[in-house]
């Protein structure tokens, strides 16, 4: 079974925790947290107050992916508002071996997230170090994007990268993903899926996220 990841970002933010306590209630493994900054991405999401707001609601591990510039400044104040996963991208990092390191110090799990355009063999250094590769099936910064075909491709050159280097690293595909294209990204190599507006603008998200969780 999937690994199953809502992202909050297109939660409902005016009553953020009923969707939270409705996650709770799910078959949603983790709950997938975008962070962006307005730099990286064109677009400002929320940080640290949002985060300790649902901490004590919250009963799933946080997935924190960090879109943000400098990431290494605020790994220790992410561990501090929850994050169990933090993701930061290779693109964003200056010293990414060392960024890795400070996270996995901290008792996260470390991911690292790559854009659409970056190629994969960038990771082929940093994959037995990191807990998750994060392949971005849509251009980041904003939710309810269409999914990049080419991203198939991409997720299975992880995949091999993964098995050559006989790293424990999981795949998590994050973007345009839900039921049409699940089993497909599945079938590449995926572990974990992030669902954004395939959950939280369906009729009934729990129902969604438990057929997402039951595609093979």
């Amino acid at each position: 079974m999937a690994i199953i990841s809502p992202s909050i970002l297109s939660a409902n933010f005016a009553n953020l925790q009923a969707d939270i306590e409705m996650l709770n209630n799910s078959a949603a493994d983790w709950l997938h947290i975008d962070v962006m900054d307005g730099v990286f991405v064109p677009n400002i999401s929320f940080g640290f107050p949002v985060l300790k707001a649902i901490q004590p609601i919250a009963k799933k591990p946080f997935d924190v992916h960090l879109m943000i510039v400098n990431p290494e400044r605020y790994v220790e104040r992410f561990k501090q508002a929850g994050a169990s996963l933090l993701t930061v991208h290779y693109e964003a990092c200056s010293d990414l071996r060392r960024t890795i390191e400070q996270i996995r110090s901290l008792g996260m799990k470390a991911g690292v997230s790559i854009n659409p355009e970056t190629p994969t063999h960038v990771l082929k250094e940093i994959i037995p170090n990191v807990d998750l590769v994060l392949v971005m099936s849509v251009h980041p910064g904003f939710g309810g994007q269409k999914f990049i075909p080419e991203s198939l491709q991409k997720i299975a050159e992880v995949r091999r990268m993964i098995t050559q280097s006989n790293s424990s690293a999981l795949i998590e595909v994050d973007g345009g993903v839900g039921l049409q294209n699940a089993a497909e990204v599945i079938a590449m190599g995926a572990d974990a899926l992030v669902g954004g507006a395939s959950v939280f603008t369906s009729e009934n998200p729990q129902e969604t996220i438990a057929k997402l969780k039951n595609v093979k």
